[in-house]
């Protein structure tokens, strides 16, 4: 450890590894340590099941479930949008040549009790039961419009300006009622709560875009997962950046990063130290520099059934949007199963997930858990979520977010683009990405 590295990258969440290959793609020599002896850090893949059954302290399984090497459970499941981020920077780095994918079957929202499949074009509008004839019209003239506007261009706005128009002024511009609001909002532009609707028409226009280009790509829904589980992104990315020279150390103890006149300038551990001229690290690495924000609680749920209501998908996305239960965050459902090899045959993982707003997190996601039916075992977990307290320019020490309730990567990705823009000077530039991913990485 007593080479001199461009950055040290510390704990191997999927965030940490991104970033890893990142920097070692743009020619950064990178060290990479863990005090752990696995990939993912806190959103680790955990086999065999028997390791799950003894993480949350439950007697092991009985032979229903299978062999237990046959299962790899996602502490914290999310999906790939087919179109954005994480897919670009997959493409762009070449970690798809280790990864192969699987489109999601369904993608639902919940409305009055019931859950209906998203629509997203105007022929699943006009058969959606989630509106009403005249509804349906409305929101066919939004889509309409949504799909030919261009915020850069004024012929295509229709003297409604998205730039500066607020998404509300959009949505009572077309008389959309607040239930099409509401699952437009939350299922299809994936907002987590309602605080968009004062900001610019163009951002929640654009995701709505993204929604439907990634539909376009696979058409079931517009998610991806990886066979395996997600345990293979972050592996991917680490063999990513050891390929241009990063160099990997698991099992690491890191006892302090070492500060000169304010600056970070490399770590110890034990007797040794690592200097470089930066760090990149999760919060648990740097407790004083971290603010919690709020918590979020997950429940993973293993069932030998799929989510009924949703034609026997054997995986799919629910999402509860606050105001149908009187909230302030969304719910998320998600559901994966055998055919991901994540699951022994026939064998089903859900989880639920929520922003937690009050002293009894459990009862929070009820909603989301009786839309299941029965569940054999389920494992809770309340994550703090924590969030840096500066952008690190000064100490040199660019810190990620914690995980948040959403079963989707976006918000994942954002984070990591802002903390390389942080730590490099510069945004990445998705216009080198020029590679397709094709059928054959599906």
């Amino acid at each position: 450890m007593d080479e001199e590295y461009d950055a040290i990258v510390l704990g191997t969440g999927l965030k940490e590894c991104i970033l890893s290959g990142m920097l070692s793609v743009s020619g950064k020599k990178v060290l990479h340590v863990d005090r752990n002896k696995y990939y993912g850090g806190e959103s680790a893949s955990i086999t065999p099941l028997e390791e799950l059954f003894a993480r949350f302290g439950v007697p092991p399984p009985d032979e229903s479930y299978g062999r237990g090497r046959d299962w790899n459970v996602d502490l914290i499941p999310k999906f790939l949008m087919a179109n954005g981020l994480l897919v670009k920077l997959l493409i762009h780095t070449g970690v798809t040549r280790y990864l192969e994918f699987k489109s999601v079957e369904g993608s639902y929202v919940y409305k009055g009790g019931k859950i209906s499949k998203v629509p997203v074009d105007q022929k699943e509008a006009l058969a959606s039961d989630l509106m009403g004839m005249f509804e349906k019209r409305r929101f066919r003239s939004f889509l309409v419009f949504v799909q030919d506007v261009n915020e850069k261009d004024p012929r295509t706005w229709k003297d409604l300006d998205p730039n500066n128009t607020t998404t509300q002024q959009l949505y009572d511009k077309f008389g959309l009622d607040k239930n099409t609001q509401d699952f437009t909002g939350h299922a299809l532009a994936l907002y987590r709560d309602d605080n968009y609707l004062t900001e610019p028409a163009s951002q929640t226009v654009s995701r709505i875009k993204l929604y439907s280009e990634s539909l376009a790509r696979y058409g079931k829904s517009p998610y991806l997962y990886p066979m395996y589980g997600l345990g293979e992104l972050p592996q991917g990315f680490a063999r990513l950046s050891a390929i241009y020279g990063g160099t990997y150390m698991l099992d690491k103890p890191v006892d302090e990063i070492v500060m000169e006149n304010g600056r970070a300038v490399g770590i110890k551990s034990g007797d040794e130290i690592a200097r470089c001229k930066q760090v990149y690290c999760d919060p648990s690495y740097v407790k004083d520099r971290v603010k919690k924000t709020g918590s979020v609680i997950r429940c993973i749920c293993l069932m030998d059934h799929p989510i009924p209501n949703t034609k026997d998908a054997l995986s799919t996305q629910i999402i509860i949007p606050q105001k149908q239960v009187n909230r302030q965050s969304d719910i998320y459902v998600s559901q994966v199963s055998y055919t991901h090899q994540v699951a022994a045959k026939g064998w089903f993982i859900a989880m639920v997930s929520t922003t937690v707003e009050t002293d009894n997190p459990e009862a929070e996601i009820k909603p989301g858990l009786d839309l299941l039916g029965l569940v054999k075992q389920k494992f809770v977990t309340i994550s703090d979520y924590y969030e840096p307290t500066d952008d690190g320019k000064e100490s040199q020490i660019f810190i990620s977010k914690s995980y948040d309730a959403t079963t989707h990567f976006e918000t994942t990705c954002l984070d990591v683009l802002d903390i390389f823009q942080r730590g490099t000077g510069e945004a990445f530039d998705f216009s080198k990405v020029k590679l397709e991913l094709g059928d054959e990485d599906l």
